[in-house]
């Protein structure tokens, strides 16, 4: 067995520049700079809004799911659909792409519209744990690795998202003994061997995410 600190800096020499481009365009959806985006000034409804309520909806679609899956449905539900579109509307799109759960993930996202308020405060929030709590405690299908992702994905850098291929990295290289089910607890234990080895490793949360995720699958998503 490769040791974890080998076989990150193995990933890091392997696929580094498609890394830091995947921090760049989260980062800059945290200070709200859209310049690449020169559509987006023409939509009907606020442009950052759309991009951070398109980031939340879409971590509802990766639950029980995959970040794959939830990448196809929101490029087809398209940047203004999950405000706009209705619960029908996105239950076919949903369902189309084969998700699992497509009536309960349409009617989470409408839910969700009426959170923004929420969203925006946590987003405003200078630490991703402190946000993630909020998140947790006010939105409807947001666990510990819902609230997570997002805040990865709109530039949170100090939280870790503790899914089905980090969580096997971390048991199968020993560093957390394993358990079938992963509690409060045992997500709080496995982002703490995170923080080790992102210290280890001179990385972010998020950068280390994004290197472990591409070791379990070959591919660097959100």
């Amino acid at each position: 067995m490769i040791p974890p600190l080998q076989e990150i800096k193995k990933a890091v020499n392997s696929v580094k520049d498609h890394v830091n481009e995947r921090i760049a365009q989260f980062r800059n959806l945290k200070k709200n700079d859209l310049t690449e985006f020169d559509f987006r000034p023409f939509l009907d409804i606020d442009p950052y809004k759309a991009d951070i309520f398109s980031e939340a909806s879409f971590c509802i679609l990766t639950a029980n799911s995959s970040a794959t899956l939830g990448i196809k449905i929101q490029k087809e539900v398209g940047i203004e659909g999950f405000q706009k579109l209705s619960t029908d509307d996105l239950f076919q799109i949903i369902r189309k792409k084969g998700h699992r759960f497509a009536r309960q993930r349409a009617e989470r996202i409408v839910m969700l519209r009426d959170k923004m308020d929420i969203i925006e405060k946590a987003v405003g929030i200078k630490s991703g744990k402190e946000a993630r709590d909020i998140l947790v405690n006010e939105i409807y299908g947001y666990g510990y690795k819902e609230a997570s992702h997002f805040l990865r994905n709109v530039g949170f850098e100090d939280v870790a998202i503790i899914d089905r291929h980090i969580s096997r990295f971390l048991f199968e290289k020993g560093i957390v003994k394993p358990r079938k089910t992963i509690t409060k607890k045992v997500y709080l234990e496995c982002e703490k061997a995170l923080e080790d080895l992102s210290n280890q490793l001179e990385l972010t949360l998020a950068e280390l995410d994004l290197y472990i995720f591409y070791i379990k699958t070959g591919k660097v998503l959100k």
